[in-house]
């Protein structure tokens, strides 16, 4: 059972004490000084004097001893199947999001968003998270996190051709971009390893299409360090453990 204590959730993920305040007593912001100075505000167990104070998603806010905020950071790794959508919403697929209610129903999943999605046809590693910071940084391209693929074919591999092509990288007239260089491991005679630090729209799919060679299977075994949980059945999910989280170490 995953252990998350969600009892109140900020509108904005950033703020200032005396706007949070504000906002939660109904009253103006120049009255939150009195209240300040009469030491009944802690932040994260400390008392509060300064209106200006940062404060986030995650700060333990109380007021007289009760408890106006206590929100954590979440971070959940999904063995994403095949047929499941990587939404939080959809009115024709089943989502993730689905899973994860399905799978913990005594949780709360109202403010948890997908970090790098998989399309319908795709399975494998999906992480989700509430946690904007952590997810931005995980998929930002300045810190070239590579995501690993076992994609199986529908022809067999030309795989030193292929190599080649992947590693020069490919122009999309469309987008009018070229793709970062990306490496090929052979598995077997359909199957191969795709490691790229890039995620654009079908990516994969139009790689191999280049060579009129379709995708049957795309399965994602890992994003950076973190590694599908091989125990995890497809639709399963589990909370990250900590050194997984800190694989990427938030600026």
């Amino acid at each position: 059972m995953f252990n998350l204590d969600y009892l109140l959730v900020m509108t904005s993920k950033k703020s200032r004490l005396d706007r949070f305040l504000s906002r939660h007593l109904s009253v103006k912001r120049s009255d939150i000084r009195l209240v300040l100075a009469q030491k009944r505000v802690s932040v994260d167990g400390v008392i509060a004097t300064d209106m200006q104070q940062p404060i986030d998603q995650f700060s333990r806010i109380e007021l007289d001893g009760n408890l106006l905020q206590a929100q954590q950071p979440c971070y959940v790794m999904m063995h994403k199947p095949v047929g499941v959508v990587s939404a939080t919403k959809d009115d024709i697929h089943k989502t993730v999001l689905d899973l994860l209610r399905l799978e913990h129903p005594e949780q709360r999943w109202d403010d948890v968003h997908i970090v790098g999605r998989l399309d319908l046809n795709s399975s494998g590693l999906l992480l989700l998270t509430n946690h904007g910071d952590w997810s931005r940084q995980m998929m930002s391209p300045a810190h070239k996190v590579t995501k690993v693929y076992d994609v199986t074919l529908g022809n067999p591999v030309d795989i030193d051709r292929y190599r080649e092509a992947f590693k020069q990288g490919m122009h999309f007239a469309y987008e009018d971009i070229v793709t970062l260089p990306a490496e090929l491991e052979q598995i077997s005679e359909y199957v191969v390893r795709v490691c790229l630090v890039e995620g654009r729209y079908h990516q994969i799919k139009r790689m191999f299409g280049r060579f009129r060679n379709p995708v049957i299977k795309l399965h994602r075994i890992s994003i950076g360090s973190i590694h599908l949980d091989r125990t995890l059945l497809p639709g399963q999910s589990r909370l990250l453990t900590d050194d997984e989280v800190n694989a990427i170490t938030l600026k």
